[in-house]
């Protein structure tokens, strides 16, 4: 069901959704190997994942 809605969305909306599925993670990792406490690191990733939605809500069709 979810790869059906995946499937009927305009492509770029599909990547940048999977922008937005790596680079929390890949900013996580780099977070660990740079020692931050884990309260900075989620809250940078935070931050930079409401302004990616912000960027979705705010897309041309």
């Amino acid at each position: 069901m979810m790869q059906q809605r995946w499937d009927r969305a305009p492509m770029d909306a599909r990547l940048r959704g999977q922008a937005g599925n790596t680079r929390p993670h890949d900013q996580w990792i780099a977070f660990t190997a740079r020692r931050k406490r884990p309260v900075v690191a989620n809250t940078a990733i935070t931050r930079e994942l409401a302004g990616w939605c912000w960027s979705l809500a705010v897309m041309d069709d």
